[in-house]
């Protein structure tokens, strides 16, 4: 017999016994006849009583024959023996009543004491709920992982799109989760981990849940940041606890979010305060993972956008033995995910759902879902019965360029400048082969600095770029500050983001490429990726080079601005007679779009600024504006 078995018999015996109790004190009270202290004077009188009990507050007398109730005792409180023998020749009933002072002890000393005690138990459960987790000071070493069953997520493969290679891979480990069995006839194991690893907002969370709810299987899900507390030992433990619940719900999957919290690499000095409690927390996941039996149906999956500050010891085999890349989707997977969001959208039939997904180039799935909504809200606000092509359209000029700011009021002079700027932009987009196309030209201000803005969006995925493409790119971006030039003869600060990305992309072709004759095929820049699908500060290092080459770095980078600057100043000069008339159209109407600009710009010069191919890194969208 066990420990909850022979509680469970003491439960029962001392219920009995008080059930007996009560039945006793029942049957006392059903054969008992309350009367006065006069009428139990005459009944003695009569010779009646057969026996007295006296108590300090009341007289029990037992009948010799029961009465007309039945009942074979009376109670009578008791009375003073010389105010009893006064009162007996009046001959009128009389008894004495007793007051209880039970209320007045209770609300004396027993409420005051309640109180103060409730008072103390809810401070100190707060305190420990804030420092130590929820439970009380006894669970703080309990997991926080939140159990999901399959009904609970709600979630399969089919609410998942756009990253079949990922779901490809993940296929697999549903099935060992619904047959273990199986996998081991031919002596195979399963992976111990599998790590998530992918940008944010692709779809890693999701994932996962899709994994418990095809399987069927509990899920439990829980932060990396969860693990860590203020009490030394609290991580430790928590991760202990979280593998005890899994085992005994297998088969069962652990999620681990935001990995990166709680496995950063250890340093070679020894840390100090929550350095060091981390670090503990992290060696009690390792020991967990090399511990528990793989056959038993429990999988650990765990996602994460920064898979290169992760410990060595966590990646290596045996533990998150496989990395499954959940990367930002192409344009067919953009595609279905629009369709998956807009499901609970009230979409208008003839949307053109291909058009907009090929305006999303680099759009996450959390961004396209976002894209959904803001589409939805702008319908909503013009009271539209549907969501419209148009509505996605200016949803993604919302998200890449910014809110409009149409109470930011411009003078005459300065609207003037932003149009010129902004159609120097456009027509150098429009007159160079291979740049991405011009979708929209602006004068509204948007966002926190933008005056105006030309909108290009890339209808394709590419990832690579050569020379020429990238020269394309700096003439794009300068030529608003040639325009500025050409009409004005004077430089203004709108140019400021454009030169500083100008710059970047020059020097990036100089030192990290390989694309300067003069310098050579040597790689000067350091380049450290900080989050996935986002390059960190490159830095150059200065002490692998001389005096004389970090000078020569210079003047390249000048030069290849300098000519590409030249070349885009002369091409505009050659259309000036389209730019001005161009401009006083955007003056006049404040918005171009594609098809009007090409209406604007039939006769407009085309000139090539290079072509000389070389592999470089992949393109990413551009929204050139003044700021």
């Amino acid at each position: 017999m066990d420990k909850s078995q022979k509680l469970n018999l003491v439960y029962a015996v001392i219920a009995i016994i008080g059930i007996m109790m009560l039945q006793d004190v029942l049957i006392q009270q059903q054969a008992m006849q309350p009367v006065p202290y006069s009428e139990l004077e005459k009944l003695l009188e009569q010779g009646k009583v057969t026996e007295l009990t006296i108590r300090e507050q009341y007289i029990v007398g037992e009948l010799r024959d029961p009465d007309e109730k039945g009942k074979n005792l009376v109670i009578a409180n008791r009375v003073n023996p010389r105010l009893a023998e006064q009162l007996s020749k009046y001959n009128v009933p009389f008894t004495q009543a007793r007051e209880s002072k039970f209320l007045f002890t209770l609300f004396s000393w027993i409420v005051p004491a309640l109180v103060f005690f409730g008072i103390w138990l809810f401070i100190i459960r707060k305190v420990i709920e804030k420092q130590g987790g929820a439970g009380g000071f006894m669970n703080i070493g309990k997991s926080k992982a939140k159990v999901y069953v399959e009904r609970e997520t709600g979630v399969n493969f089919d609410d998942v799109a756009g990253v079949e290679e990922s779901k490809a891979e993940l296929v697999e480990i549903v099935e060992f989760l619904k047959s273990p069995d199986k996998y081991g006839v031919l002596g195979a194991r399963m992976p111990k981990g599998i790590l998530l690893v992918g940008p944010p907002g692709t779809g890693k969370t999701l994932l996962a849940r899709a994994v418990a709810g095809e399987a069927g299987v509990a899920f439990f899900s829980i932060s990396g940041s969860e693990f860590v507390e203020m009490f030394v030992g609290v991580g430790a433990a928590r991760v202990r606890d979280l593998f005890e619940q899994a085992t005994k719900s297998a088969p069962a999957i652990i999620f681990i979010d935001e990995l990166d919290a709680l496995g950063r690499a250890r340093t070679a000095v020894g840390g100090m305060g929550g350095n060091d409690e981390r670090e503990q927390t992290l060696q009690q996941l390792l020991v967990e993972m090399d511990g528990f039996d793989q056959t038993g149906g429990l999988v650990l999956l765990a996602a994460t956008n920064r898979p290169e500050i992760l410990d060595p010891a966590l990646l290596r085999a045996g533990r998150f033995d496989r990395q499954v890349l959940v990367d930002r989707p192409d344009k067919l997977g953009r595609e279905q995910i629009l369709r998956v969001h807009m499901k609970n959208v009230k979409v208008a039939e003839d949307a053109e759902v291909t058009k907009v997904a090929e305006l999303t180039t680099g759009f996450s799935g959390a961004d396209l879902a976002n894209l959904v909504n803001e589409a939805a809200l702008l319908a909503t606000r013009r009271k539209a019965d549907c969501v419209e092509t148009e509505d996605f359209t200016k949803a993604i000029e919302r998200i890449v360029a910014g809110l409009e700011k149409k109470n930011r009021l411009l003078n005459v002079r300065e609207r003037e400048i932003v149009a010129y700027h902004e159609i120097g932009h456009a027509l150098t987009a429009l007159a160079l082969p291979g740049s991405d196309p011009v979708h929209k030209v602006s004068i509204i201000p948007r966002g926190i600095g933008a005056l105006g803005y030309t909108l290009q969006r890339p209808t394709e995925d590419r990832f690579l770029m050569t020379k020429e493409e990238l020269e394309r790119k700096i003439a794009v971006l300068l030529g608003g500050r040639a325009a500025e030039k050409l009409i004005y003869n004077h430089l203004s600060t709108g140019a400021s983001d454009d030169l500083a990305r100008t710059t970047d992309i020059a020097r990036s072709m100089v030192t990290r490429y390989g694309m300067d004759e003069k310098i050579g095929h040597i790689v000067y820049e350091d380049s450290h990726q900080t989050f996935l699908g986002q390059q960190g500060y490159p830095s150059i290092n200065r002490a692998s080079m001389s005096d004389a080459t970090a000078q020569l770095i210079d003047s390249s980078v000048r030069e290849i601005v300098d000519t590409i600057f030249s070349t885009t100043y002369a091409l505009l000069k050659e259309n000036r007679d389209i730019l001005e008339k161009c401009a006083r159209a955007l003056l006049e109407k404040e918005t171009l779009d594609e098809s009007e600009l090409k209406k604007l710009t039939k006769k407009m010069h085309k000139v090539q600024l290079a072509t000389e191919p070389v592999s470089a890194l992949s393109r990413e969208p551009t929204s050139s504006g003044a700021e």
